[in-house]
């Protein structure tokens, strides 16, 4: 699977945090995502887990699937997760990657202040509480 028009979930973990994105190359996309090339919404939030992809014939196609996907409420998303892969499996490891890890992530009211300390495990309390 090289260069395909394909729409994609990926997820913090099971019922985490979602992120909807489109991509003609997805295990490039991948890669960008799972070693954080690029910074923005997933590398803040540690969204690096496969959880839904589907293949489009064109990449007209696939980019109105994403907007429709990400006019979708929560619970119609996570469904459509669970129809296709009820155990939240991390569908990248089965196109080469290597298992993630449960990523730390930073405070996004820290972000860009390197001199504060205050890496969260997405439970809301700081290693300083």
């Amino acid at each position: 699977m090289s260069r395909q028009p394909c729409v994609y979930i990926l997820a913090s973990g099971r019922h985490g945090t979602l992120y909807i994105g489109v991509t003609s190359n997805l295990v490039a996309r991948l890669h960008q995502h799972r070693e954080g090339l690029i910074e923005g919404f997933t590398t803040r939030y540690g969204i690096h887990r496969l959880v839904w992809f589907d293949m489009a014939d064109t990449m007209e196609a696939a980019i109105t699937r994403e907007k429709q996907l990400k006019k979708w409420n929560r619970d119609w998303k996570l469904r459509l997760i669970e129809e296709g892969n009820p155990e939240w499996r991390d569908l990248a490891i089965d196109l080469g990657f290597a298992r993630v890890e449960k990523t730390m992530r930073m405070d996004s009211r820290l972000r860009g202040n390197d001199d504060v300390a205050g890496w969260n495990d997405g439970t809301g309390k700081h290693d300083r509480d």
